[in-house]
């Protein structure tokens, strides 16, 4: 709502405070809140139409405990000797002051930028009371640095992130400040890169976890002067097969600018937090089971297969879409599609000409492809009646449904084949 004459009062946003003791209440007032970190921040960002988990991670919400709670435990973590070889790794990079992390960055993103010499780079102590405090920390370390006009090396700060009218603190593996005042966020993973190469998709999820903590970065630098945040990430990663340190460098302008874009598109919290009805709450101490699923299901979700590899909340999602007969099961590319057939009922009934107007391009596209679906059967000498409805395409794709009208394949890894929520099998 614009503030112009005529255009209405513009709303005021409620006290900090006040929100604060709303979401404490949703979560349940004597429980800690969950830290939304940066590989949930970008999973936030790439569904922002997800009232549900804006809602329970802006309040701070443990979702793998509701999941469980709920009945569809999502199989996310990571396994002890994953968690111990990442941090292993980490100390080595980190060894004797950084040496060895500064030299592979001068390596890479140098420039013209005298070489780190070893026992003169800036180390400052990030340690304060509350995320508040080491927040406020990281913030004077970072313009002391700049100022100084020397190396760096920041180890676990802590930057503040407002998202959706809630703020979140994130943690890089480290920052550098370069001699000409450029901050360059590092990121040190676990897997492997052989030869020169990681994983792409690894490589895409380490991408978009940094991009979070680039934008955090640049509102730190907007209020330091002489600074600038670079959009190149130094990706650190195991050499080969061994324990070595090899580093790459990672461009993330696109991750970023789609980040910067979907979280401003998110719902404020509390817009969110007052269209609840009276009483609801996310406490698992205080609430059944049933009840936590009323609570849930009172705010929207916007479920998509690519939710199996990004929220804790997926299967239980997916369930409910499934038995609702959504399309939004198929993909948001098929339910792109089909247009205003909502459900997978309305979809076979339209393919096989019980429901729909014939001049829509969507309704003839499924009717195409069930006449094809015949002519198949019938050359392969199969009975056409065999899953008659089951073989509905969808917008001329050819999508195929199973028999119980549930997709044959909605897209993601199942129970099984989910490693963390980011994709990513270990992380450092």
């Amino acid at each position: 709502m614009s503030d112009s004459p005529g255009s209405g009062p513009v709303p005021v946003p409620p006290p900090r405070t006040t929100l604060r003791r709303r979401l404490a209440e949703l979560r349940g007032p004597a429980v800690v809140p969950h830290p939304l970190d940066a590989r949930a921040l970008a999973a936030l960002a790439a569904n922002p139409g997800c009232r549900r988990r804006a809602l329970l991670d802006g309040a701070g919400v443990d979702k793998a405990a509701l999941a469980t709670a709920l009945g569809s435990p999502a199989p996310f973590g990571q396994s002890q000797f994953a968690f111990m070889r990442g941090n292993a790794f980490e100390a080595r990079v980190k060894a004797d002051g950084g040496t060895e992390l500064l030299r592979l960055l001068h390596d890479r993103l140098g420039g013209q930028a005298p070489a780190p010499v070893p026992g003169e780079v800036l180390v400052p102590d990030l340690s304060a009371a509350g995320p508040e405090g080491r927040t406020a920390r990281t913030a004077l370390a970072l313009r002391e640095a700049t100022e100084a006009g020397a190396w760096a090396l920041l180890d676990h700060p802590l930057l503040a992130l407002e998202v959706a009218g809630s703020p979140a603190y994130l943690e890089p593996d480290a920052v550098v400040v370069r001699p000409d005042g450029r901050w360059t966020v590092v990121e040190i993973k676990s897997f492997p890169m052989i030869d020169g190469s990681a994983d792409a998709a690894k490589v895409g999820a380490a991408a978009r976890q940094a991009a979070v903590y680039v934008l955090a970065l640049e509102r730190v630098a907007a209020r330091t002067p002489g600074a600038e945040v670079s959009d190149r990430v130094l990706l650190v990663c195991p050499k080969d097969f061994s324990n070595l340190p090899a580093a790459s460098v990672v461009d993330v302008r696109k991750q970023l600018s789609v980040t910067r874009r979907q979280l401003t598109r998110l719902t404020r919290i509390e817009d969110i937090a007052a269209a609840l009805p009276e009483g609801t709450t996310f406490d698992l101490e205080r609430c059944s089971g049933e009840e936590l699923t009323a609570a849930v299901e009172s705010v929207s979700a916007a479920y998509a297969p690519e939710c199996l590899a990004a929220c804790e909340l997926a299967f239980h999602c997916r369930s409910r879409t499934r038995a609702a007969g959504a399309v939004e099961a198929l993909g948001r590319s098929v339910r792109g599609e089909l247009g205003a057939l909502t459900t997978v009922g309305a979809v076979l009934a339209a393919a096989h000409g019980e429901a729909g107007d014939p001049a829509d391009p969507t309704v003839a596209a499924l009717r195409r492809a069930a006449e094809l679906r015949a002519e198949a059967l019938a050359g392969a000498g199969l009975p056409a009646a065999r899953g008659a409805r089951a073989g509905a395409g969808g917008g001329g794709g050819g999508t195929a449904l199973s028999p119980a009208g549930v997709p044959a394949g909605d897209g993601g890894p199942g129970p099984d084949g989910v490693k963390s929520p980011d994709g990513v099998e270990s992380e450092g």
